[in-house]
């Protein structure tokens, strides 16, 4: 595989995914640049909404398409915002309006423990019968406040309690070994070398 178009318009992941790619030589476009339009996320799962997208996109650029879905999931809420992490406050997308939700919705709950789930979604071809699928968590707590200005979405407020940090604070090399995609993106990269 000398190409491989990336199925989200989101430049925090695009930043993430071009960083952990760049070493197989892998060409990494994205669908903007091909001028695909992002794929509905009707479903209330992850893979679901990752198969989607990675088909969406490969059906229409004809090249193998990585997707992901991953969010936040939050044990006092349930799992939520899970598959709506990113329109947790409605639209526009906004990551400092859900996390101003995010911080309202845990004031005064003790129970603080989440995290991140992420499921990765590569296909071939649009009808490639064998996707292969990859999933990665990485567990934490919501902090009380945002901290740090690194990363994106939900990064401020994803507490380290192992680390004394919140995943903002991390540098870029050392939050992508222990991350969510970061290991999911190690689970996928295996099982590419087997088939």
């Amino acid at each position: 595989m000398k190409k491989l178009v990336i199925a989200s318009n989101n430049p925090g992941k695009l930043r993430e995914f071009q960083f952990l790619l760049q070493p197989l030589g892998i060409e990494v476009l994205t669908q903007a640049q091909l001028g695909i339009a992002e794929a509905e996320e009707p479903h209330f799962t992850f893979i679901e909404n990752a198969l989607a997208k990675a088909r969406h996109v490969s059906s229409l650029s004809g090249l193998p398409a990585l997707a992901d879905d991953s969010g936040i999931c939050v044990t006092a809420l349930g799992g939520a915002p899970g598959v709506f992490s990113a329109r947790y406050a409605g639209e526009p997308k906004s990551d400092r309006r859900n996390n101003e939700k995010l911080l309202r919705e845990m004031r005064g709950v003790a129970d603080r423990r989440a995290h991140y789930y992420c499921v990765l979604v590569l296909l071939h071809s649009a009808s490639d019968p064998q996707p292969l699928v990859a999933e990665g968590e990485w567990h934490g707590e919501i902090a009380h406040g945002e901290h740090g200005d690194g990363g994106f979405g939900y990064a401020p407020l994803f507490w380290l309690p192992e680390l004394g940090k919140t995943s903002a604070q991390l540098e870029r090399e050392q939050k992508h070994a222990i991350s969510h995609r970061g290991k999911a993106l190690k689970v996928l990269l295996a099982k590419l070398k087997v088939s």
